[in-house]
């Protein structure tokens, strides 16, 4: 690809906080325009886009918490790529510092330009792997330690990896995280869901090792002609680390790679599927000549009953000028939380088929229409362990190491919540006159 000729970091007002120009065919002025042209954009009413082009400049850039990530370059560069590079950047960083943001940024100036000048020369992106890094550019109270010669590693094709790691103990820990992304409609019809899968891993291993992943795979026991004793899943959307040897997946859907140290994601994935939710919740309202609103709340656990979830939480929004709550709760506990315009009923380990019921009361200062049809959805955090929702299953995990030691593989499996897990299941009864909490 075509090389970058300049990355910055901005604060939201555009200034530059660092930037490191790797070619002369960019002013470092033109930094300067970037925030100007975003603006314009939003004027517009039209969105900002992550790549545009001004007075033969391609603008590409992320944004990160109070940060904008930008690269400059003039040529037909490869945009994906780029954008993927300055994620990693944010990756990198992170790992150094904990928390990316201006101050960090202010307080560790000689750190970043040394960082600039390995994850990237000449414009060509190089060494990305923070592990990696960290061995010849180190963090001492602010300070930089050099090596004179960096790792093998840099130079290896196995770059992730560096060589000679040694532990009395080898271990690999393998984590299968799946989360559920659902809207129920007030019918109580699921109208939209979708399961994003995660294998994370820990790797304490000896040596150079060659492992190899075995999963219920669909297509794979399609390919080969094989019959899978239980459900065979099909995955969409997979993503791997770049330890994966692609061409070997493409071939016979076998993962294989020699991993990194430590912890880090292997793979990712996506279904498509039809799912139920797992944690149903759902209000009956009632609310009493505008004065007071009562809600009777249920939580039930629509998964087998050898599992549990942990760590239950059921967010019921509420009026924003509710006052003087009151809760009475069979299991549980119930908190009021008035930033969030919401009462969380939290429930320690709800075990599967079972189902509660609280109630809770609010006084109303003032006097209401019908908004409150119009309110926000019931929103659920969970987590259970030992149990997928998709029947995902690591069918076997091989550790092959050429001094032939033994290592002990760990899996486990967890489902939880997604980002979007919502339920407009909010039943209003008719208004009455009476009624005691």
């Amino acid at each position: 690809m075509p090389g970058v000729s300049l990355v910055a970091i901005l604060d939201l007002k555009g200034k530059s906080l660092i930037q490191r120009s790797y070619r002369d065919d960019v002013p470092a002025s033109a930094i300067e325009r970037f925030l100007p042209l975003v603006l314009e954009q939003e004027e517009e009413g039209s969105y900002v886009v992550p790549c545009f082009s001004s007075q033969g400049i391609n603008y590409l850039h992320i944004r990160h918490n109070n940060l904008y990530l930008v690269a400059l370059t003039k040529k037909n560069s490869n945009a994906a790529e780029i954008l993927t590079f300055l994620h990693k950047l944010v990756s990198v960083l992170t790992e150094y510092f904990k928390e990316l943001e201006e101050e960090s940024i202010r307080d560790n100036f000689v750190i970043i330009y040394e960082l600039f000048d390995e994850v990237m020369d000449f414009g060509y992106p190089q060494t990305t792997e923070s592990k990696i890094l960290q061995e010849y550019i180190t963090q001492e109270s602010h300070k930089l330690e050099v090596q004179v010669r960096p790792p093998m590693a840099v130079t290896n094709a196995v770059s992730w990896r560096s060589e000679g790691i040694r532990y009395r103990k080898n271990e690999v820990f393998l984590d299968v995280v799946e989360s559920v992304n659902l809207l129920v409609n007030a019918n109580g019809n699921v109208v939209r869901s979708e399961i994003l899968g995660a294998v994370k891993m820990k790797c304490y291993l000896s040596g150079m090792p060659e492992l190899r992943l075995g999963l219920n795979d669909k297509v794979m026991f399609e390919n080969t002609g094989r019959t899978s004793r239980g459900k065979a899943i099909e995955m969409e959307d997979v993503k791997f680390h770049q330890c994966v040897r692609l061409s070997r997946f493409e071939n016979d859907r076998t993962i294989s790679f020699i991993p990194p140290d430590g912890e880090f994601e292997l793979m990712s994935y996506r279904l498509n599927t039809q799912v139920k939710p797992l944690i149903w919740a759902e209000a009956l309202i009632e609310q009493h000549s505008g004065s007071r609103i009562e809600y009777v709340v249920k939580v039930k656990a629509q998964f087998k009953r050898r599992s549990t979830a942990n760590n239950v939480e059921v967010f019921i929004p509420v009026p924003d000028d509710a006052d003087s709550p009151k809760f009475r709760a069979s299991v549980g506990t119930v908190h009021y939380v008035p930033e969030k315009s919401a009462f969380v009923w939290r429930i320690k380990q709800l075990a599967g088929g079972k189902e509660f019921l609280m109630r809770a009361h609010f006084g109303l200062p003032s006097v209401r229409g019908e908004e409150l049809d119009k309110r926000a959805p019931i929103t659920v955090k969970y987590e259970i362990p030992y149990f997928t929702v998709s029947g995902i299953q690591v069918r076997y995990l091989k550790i092959v190491e050429k001094s032939g030691y033994q290592a002990l593989p760990w899996v486990r499996y967890i489902t939880q919540n997604g980002d979007d897990y919502s339920l407009r299941t909010n039943v209003h009864a008719p208004k009455t006159q009476a009624g005691a909490f």
